[in-house]
């Protein structure tokens, strides 16, 4: 059984061997989000997907091989972020906006779901309170039906 020093090694020499068999057409195929597909990479090159984050080696070329891919103009350029809009909160995505309304709109239904079933019980225990009393009438009485 191989030592993880060894899959790491095995592992970069499957990248190796990757990066040098690809075009620029095959990589402009891969992009996603301004960067390669790590995924896509992990699957062409047999090895997992952890191993492009994890292995300093692999690590190291890809960042290497992005860079030159934005030096010839394959993937877009960094988009730094800006240090002017630093203290603002992170804005909600799309679809987190899709999910707190759909949140909202299902709260919003069960809260009037609840008041039509506490009106619906009061309504049924003053029906119940008025038949306790006849019966219990009834049951004073003596005339209580079998």
């Amino acid at each position: 059984m191989a030592s993880g020093k060894q899959i790491a090694e095995q592992n970069f020499l499957a990248f190796s061997k990757w990066v040098a068999s690809k075009t620029d057409d095959d990589y402009r195929q891969m992009v996603i989000r301004g960067v390669l597909s790590r995924k896509e990479i992990a699957k062409e090159c047999g090895i997992t997907r952890s191993a492009c984050d994890q292995n300093p080696r692999i690590k190291a070329a890809l960042k290497q091989l992005e860079r030159g891919l934005r030096e010839r103009g394959i993937l877009p350029p960094l988009v730094e972020k800006s240090s002017e809009h630093s203290d603002e909160p992170p804005t909600i995505r799309e679809a987190g906006k899709q999910k707190a309304i759909f949140a909202e709109d299902r709260i919003r239904r069960l809260e009037q779901e609840n008041a039509c079933l506490r009106a619906e019980n009061s309504n049924l225990k003053k029906r119940l309170e008025r038949h306790a009393i006849i019966h219990e009438t009834l049951t004073s009485t003596g005339r209580v039906p079998r």
